[in-house]
């Protein structure tokens, strides 16, 4: 089959199936978080923990039970890596080093899942399937929480200030939505061939007489999760390039629906709760043009055959899987560096430094298109408030946004959640590149302004881009097993998660405790092509002011070199 027909079709049927679960899981996630009825599993939970499921929080009460919870589990899953040897099921593996459990304690529940160990070497399948991917539930439901608050400070109509509770809200958002969507995905990876099994792995002897060991776990159930809670940490050190993971291409495609389904149908879910599907469709659409921009950018420059090489295979396959060419490690590339996925079906080290520079950039729009399960939604209200100060500003209209005063209060906590992602970005790439030990851990390093010197520097600007959006993938040519990298990234993946949360929570606040004002002709639209582009427009300045220089001196660089 013709390559191009291939990359369409495998396109047109992504856009399919999400077009066709939109309307009834976006609205299903409307209700789940908008009844009043507890199940009996979820009032079983509320009994045990002492949890008055009727009690509504303040954006304060809801910012410590959710900072509470998250202190917990990072402690938790610190402690089980620690004493890991001495648990059942562990594979003979032995306790893993205090910078690494707090590096990878803290990627977990900050739904970053950055592996700085290759995880069929370190983790056994208790800490896997007890440790990690409980918290690939667990954080990933608590992103959806601050969405779904935001939204209710933005639909509040009692001015109590009040945004639901967070203890319901996680919860439902684990039991109702991820649970089930997620035992959905492992049957299909199933049937594709993606292994599950709770041995620690096998004995081989290859054709050529050699002897060695194959590693198995747990791989479809977390394999699901991975992905549906756009997580991204693998069982295997390759990721989704391992055929234990991901063997076909059928299951490939399966994996990049399962990153984009939720955060796409939460704008429907977005459209329900306030009433309005205009704002839902405006938001997504906002979503498709980002996301088809840096797609045809990546897919463009990957496609040329620049080289050698590059010739004599038909396009640049290094780095790239056969079964899946260039089209298909493209479109997993931008769905996962334009969600807070992070997995990876290539190695993104390998890709032209036009491609790499392009999926870096993904990341450093903040993660809106379609982002991560409720980050990207919230993320991208964030930047549609702004976007509403900006233009009501430009020509004289009312800063409103769906009945509430956009003022100072609000402005600056909005202008603070999307401020602390490129603060931590550029000063850990500065920081780090000024250190005289850096050019050691780099895969691609060289004198001053040589192009391997400016890959390395790129290699750098990736890293911490990945953390501080809590993406969790790699280039793959930087050495991260050092102090220096297990603590800075760590502070980079703690602050990169809960800053804006907190930011986002007291706009939500602030917003709740407004009254709804009706909304006249002095305001400016929050839907239609005019505000599409304006809120386009404002995430592409946004990223695109605050990043070109760091760029520019590293994937734009070696683009021109």
């Amino acid at each position: 089959m013709n390559p191009a027909l291939a990359a369409t079709l495998q396109i047109g049927v992504v856009v399919i199936i999400l077009a066709l679960a939109y309307v009834p899981l976006g609205d299903y996630m409307a209700r789940v978080f908008s009844g009043a009825r507890d199940l009996a599993p979820e009032r079983w939970f509320y009994r045990i923990v002492r949890v008055d499921s009727t009690r509504q929080q303040t954006w304060v009460g809801y910012a410590a039970a959710l900072l509470g919870f998250s202190f917990v589990s990072v402690l938790f899953l610190y402690v089980l890596q620690r004493v890991q040897e001495h648990l059942p099921m562990s594979g003979g593996r032995s306790a893993v080093p205090g910078a690494m459990a707090f590096n990878t304690a803290v990627s977990f529940v900050t739904n970053t899942n950055w592996q700085s160990y290759s995880p069929e070497a370190v983790m056994g399948n208790l800490t896997q399937a007890g440790g990690l991917a409980v918290q690939n539930f667990l954080s990933a439901a608590v992103g959806l929480a601050v969405a779904i608050a935001l939204i209710r400070g933005i639909i509040s109509r009692v001015s109590t200030g009040e945004l639901g509770n967070f203890w319901v809200d996680l919860v439902r958002g684990t039991i109702r939505i991820l649970l089930p969507l997620s035992i959905v995905f492992a049957i299909i990876f199933l049937t594709q061939g993606v292994v599950q099994s709770f041995r620690s792995g096998f004995d081989f002897t290859g054709l050529d007489g050699t002897t060695g060991h194959g590693v198995l776990g747990p791989f479809a159930s977390q394999e699901a999760i991975k992905e549906l809670g756009t997580n991204g940490g693998g069982s295997l050190a390759t990721n989704s390039a391992h055929p234990f993971e991901n063997p076909t291409p059928l299951s490939n495609i399966a994996q990049i629906i399962a990153i984009l389904l939720i955060p796409v149908c939460l704008t429907r879910t977005y459209a329900t709760m306030v009433g309005d599907r205009r704002q839902g469709f405006t938001i997504l659409g906002v979503m498709t043009a980002l996301f088809a921009i840096i797609l045809s950018i990546t897919w463009a420059f990957e496609e040329r055959t620049n080289g050698l090489a590059a010739r004599a295979a038909g396009g640049m396959m290094e780095g790239k899987e056969q079964r899946f060419g260039i089209p298909a490690s493209v479109l997993f590339a931008t769905a996962t560096t334009g969600t807070s996925t992070g997995a990876v079906n290539a190695q993104h080290d390998s890709f032209s430094a036009a491609g790499g520079g392009a999926l870096i950039w993904n990341m450093l729009l903040g993660e809106v298109a379609p982002g991560g399960v409720g980050t990207g939604l919230y993320g991208m209200l964030v930047l549609a408030i702004i976007a509403v100060f900006v233009g009501g500003l430009l020509v004289g209209r009312t800063p409103e946004f769906l009945g509430k005063k956009i003022g100072q209060r609000e402005i600056t906590m909005a202008a603070l959640s999307i401020l602390v992602m490129p603060a931590l970005v550029l000063i850990g790439t500065a920081i780090t590149a000024i250190l005289p030990s850096t050019t050691t851990f780099q895969g691609n390093s060289g004198d001053p302004g040589s192009p391997g010197s400016i890959h390395g520097y790129s290699e750098v600007l990736y890293a911490f881009a990945s953390a501080a959006n809590n993406n969790g993938s790699a280039f793959g040519g930087l050495t991260v097993t050092s102090d220096w990298f297990q603590v800075s990234l760590g502070v980079a993946m703690l602050f990169g998660r809960f800053l804006p949360i907190i930011f986002t929570l007291a706009l939500a606040g602030l917003l709740a405790k407004q009254k709804t004002k009706p909304v006249s002709s002095a305001t400016l639209p929050t839907h239609g092509p005019l505000y599409a582009g304006l809120l386009t427009g404002t995430v592409l300045l946004v990223a695109g002011l605050t990043f070109f220089p760091a760029l520019a001196l590293g994937p734009i660089a070696e683009a021109l070199a």
